[in-house]
């Protein structure tokens, strides 16, 4: 086995900011690993500028005006790790059988390096083997024709290009197939099931210049200092010109809080910090909507008591007085009284842009404080104040993330941020959007190109005139439901276009029992990991170039395009050598498949695999008004926009209007909502991982080092349950208790999160989750919100 990168377990707090020479030292650490000090400075230089590549890691996007640096700590660790100098090459799996790998932890898999051949499972020798790429095709189609389309999964995971994606998404609907499952299923499908019914918009509305105009950020549930730390140079920017950033966050993260900016010499040399959050409200696990609503309460019984005093003259609130018993809602309503308001809100805009304010705003005056505070964990002065400060301030950009979005009412807690913004008119003008930001690099694009289990959201009748054939109708598999399908037996094949999908998954130890059971696993991929040493009856391993790469074709380098979370395209230059001559890239590893699996059909795989703009030629000719222009404009600097009728105050839903949306219930119902041994559990990223890769068993922020099998509790829940810091303990779910799921030996670690919650490491204890723990509209797993039993491990904390 690799090195043990792991220092001895080291639990201390951590003092620095976000950025700095933290930062910076992390940085320094992973070029010099991964054998990059020099070249990989190089590279990074080239890292997110208009003519130079997109970052493999978060979706953030290329501005049109770049720092000199243009990336990020967790940006740089993405690129040093794909163009690192270690190489998963023949001999290495010469010597391993997948029996062997299956023993090693994701890291040590990922760490051997680039793959470097395709290769097929050996069942006699239990090991990868070398196989030609045109024996692999072969196969793989030989294998695709023998099976009904309804039984083959053709996963994406965030990293895929535009280009291939479309390859992808059109391939499988020629076979027959609309099983296309992705990483958007796992995490932002919250906010495509939402928004669209909220505004009419499948995604965001915000764009950079928002950033620069609003003057009040409400930032709700995104950990910008690990998941997307580029965006701090927006926040920073933004804190600067007197901006009030206003935080709804469980855990206190070191992002959220302060930062140094490694590229302001001044900030570096004095040690000078920003302060990013003017007020940090942290919610209770599961408790979002109810936090919401307390603020959207305070705003309409605040401009209620302004009709009541005579003060408004708008119709159509109920006129009732603040309630006096709220010392902090009455100097509110005062407040805006003296300042000659003649409202709260927007009525101007609600009259003439939504549908369902009254029953929304009836809901918001009925609920009482106390339940508000019981299950938000804000107490109603803090709500009341976050009111104020959204009540004077003219343009609120709402900015958020996966920690709304992977809830069991993922849906509703979207629905609720909309409300909030249509309240005051906060959508559709300069600095006042919804900026929903995703994870992955391109898991928005994916999507924007076809990649979707629901045929209603692609263009079929354009496919079918395009390329003659007959697109599949019936409704495809999400992710939730590959999982069950793959164990019941009814799915027979598995083609993954990256990622690691046994990881990311639920119900992680009886998904592997089934993996075992499929006919065919094929995976497109750049570096090893835990789902391809799993593996079905014939199982192959399709080295891609990486998108850092350069992609030489028949017409010369070739491009790529990706979306980023602000819904604009951009493109992308790969710039080393590839890690190998054997690598084929992504378009013509799909086309291969694609060849040798389809009996008849009229796509020029070869002609576009020569060019790469006769595929954005394609995908204009499906999408003429979102590519208009496609290929002259991908490079354009800062990225050219998708059009988004939201933007402009056109809203297309079914009725025409924005819609208030009022949430069934505050909280979920969970079995488990009477019991005090229960507390709820969300998983969490570190600073040393992206996604499922992980980089490195240190999370500098929360002051973890050398283990990720910890759990984070509040100093009150460690008491009550006589446990005390550092101790073993085992967590075990509290639903479906049928089933006994558990996670064992993590050591405790006192935490600033509220009481009743908890935290530890995704995807560690995904095997905690059920698959039916999940949204119910949109299907995401329930990663944030899960309720669970802590208990004094009979075993020593595992590291």
């Amino acid at each position: 086995m690799s090195a043990n990168p792991k220092s001895p377990p080291k639990i201390k707090r951590y003092s620095g900011p976000a950025g700095g020479w933290g930062s910076a030292k992390s940085v320094a650490a992973i070029l010099r690993r991964e054998h990059k000090a020099l070249a990989g400075a190089g590279v990074l230089s080239q890292q997110n500028k208009p003519e130079g590549f997109m970052c493999v890691s978060c979706a953030w996007a290329k501005p049109a005006k770049t720092h000199p640096l243009e990336f990020c700590e967790n940006g740089a660790k993405a690129t040093a790790w794909e163009v690192t100098s270690r190489r998963a090459d023949r001999p290495f799996f010469a010597n391993h059988s997948l029996k062997d790998l299956e023993k090693w932890r994701d890291h040590d898999l990922e760490e051997q390096g680039r793959l470097t051949h395709p290769m097929r499972w050996d069942p006699t020798t239990d090991r990868y083997v070398p196989v030609s790429w045109q024996a692999a095709f072969d196969e793989i189609g030989r294998e695709l024709r023998s099976l009904k389309p309804q039984e083959v999964d053709f996963y994406t995971s965030g990293r895929a290009s535009l280009e291939t994606s479309y390859m992808y998404q059109l391939f499988a609907r020629m076979y027959g197939s609309n099983n296309l499952p992705d990483s958007s299923n796992m995490c932002h499908e919250s906010s495509s099931v939402a928004l669209p019914e909220s505004i009419g918009a499948s995604v965001g509305t915000a764009v950079l210049s928002d950033f620069e105009n609003t003057d009040c950020i409400f930032y709700i549930g995104q950990n910008v200092g690990t998941s997307s730390p580029r965006l701090l140079h927006d926040l920073q920017d933004a804190v600067d010109r007197g901006v009030r950033i206003v935080t709804f966050n469980m855990l206190r993260e070191r992002g959220l809080e302060r930062f140094v900016n490694p590229q302001k010499p001044s900030q570096m040399l004095t040690g000078s910090e920003t302060l990013i959050s003017s007020q940090y409200y942290q919610v209770r696990n599961g408790g979002d909507i109810a936090a919401l609503f307390g603020i959207c309460k305070a705003l309409i019984e605040a401009d209620d008591a302004l009709k009541a005093t005579g003060h408004s003259r708008v119709a159509g609130n109920d006129g009732r007085p603040a309630d006096p018993s709220n010392a902090a809602m009455v100097a509110f309503a005062a407040s805006m009284a003296s300042a000659d308001k003649k409202h709260v809100l927007d009525h101007d805009f609600i009259k003439d842009h939504t549908a369902g304010f009254e029953t929304f705003a009836a809901a918001a005056r009925q609920h009482a404080w106390p339940e508000l505070e019981r299950i938000s964990g804000l107490t109603r002065e803090q709500m009341v104040q976050a009111a104020e400060i959204y009540a004077n301030s003219n343009a609120v950009l709402m900015v958020y993330g996966m920690g709304l979005t992977q809830h069991l009412m993922g849906v509703q807690t979207v629905h609720m941020v909309v409300n909030l913004a249509l309240l005051r008119g906060n959508i559709g003008k300069p600095g006042a959007n919804i900026c929903a930001v995703r994870g992955h690099s391109n898991v928005q694009g994916q999507r924007t190109v076809g990649i979707t289990e629901k045929p209603g959201l692609a263009p079929l009748d354009k496919l079918s005139e395009l390329y003659g054939f007959e697109p599949p109708r019936w409704t495809g598999r999400s992710t939730v439901e590959t999982c069950k399908a793959i164990m019941n037996g009814e799915a027979r094949a598995f083609v993954s276009l990256g990622g690691n999908f046994l990881k990311a998954v639920p119900e992680t130890g009886a998904m592997e029992v089934a993996w075992r059971k499929l006919r065919l696993t094929v995976h497109i991929a750049t570096k090893l990991n835990r789902s391809h040493v799993i593996h079905g009856e014939i199982a192959y391993l399709l080295p891609c170039l990486g998108r850092i790469e350069i992609d030489q074709q028949a017409t010369g380098p070739q491009a790529v395009s990706m979306e980023s979370s602000i819904a604009h395209f951009h493109g992308s230059r790969g710039k080393v050598k590839p890690a190998s001559d054997e690598l084929l890239s992504e378009p013509a590893i799909v086309a291969g498949i694609a060849k040798a699996t389809l009996v008849e059909g009229k796509v020029p795989w070869d002609e576009w695999v020569g060019n790469y703009d006769r595929i954005r030629e394609a995908i204009e000719a499906t999408y003429p008004e979102t590519f208009k222009d496609f290929n002259k404009r991908m490079f354009q600097p800062g990225g050219f926009p998708r059009p988004l009728p939201a933007r402009e105050r056109k809203w297309a839903t079914s009725n025409g209007k924005a819609n208030f949306i009022t949430p069934e219930r505050l909280f979920p119902e969970l079995p488990t909502a009477a019991r005090s041994d229960v507390l709820h559990l969300a998983t969490l990223r570190s600073n040393d991982q992206f996604n499922t890769t992980i980089y490195g068993y240190g999370d500098r922020f929360r002051g973890v080092e050398g283990t990720r099998k910890v759990v984070f509790m509040n100093a009150g829940d460690i008491a009550a349950l006589n446990l005390e810091n550092g101790t073993s303990v085992d967590l075990t779910t509290a639903v479906d208790e049928a089933t006994v799921r558990k996670v064992t030996a993590l050591r405790v670690v006192e935490y600033d999160i509220p009481r009743g919650s908890c935290a530890a490491y995704y995807p560690e204890t995904n095997p905690l989750f059920p698959l039916d723990h999940h949204d119910a509209k949109s299907k995401t797993p329930s990663y944030k919100l899960l309720p669970v039993v802590v208990t004094r491990s009979a075993e020593k904390p595992c590291d």
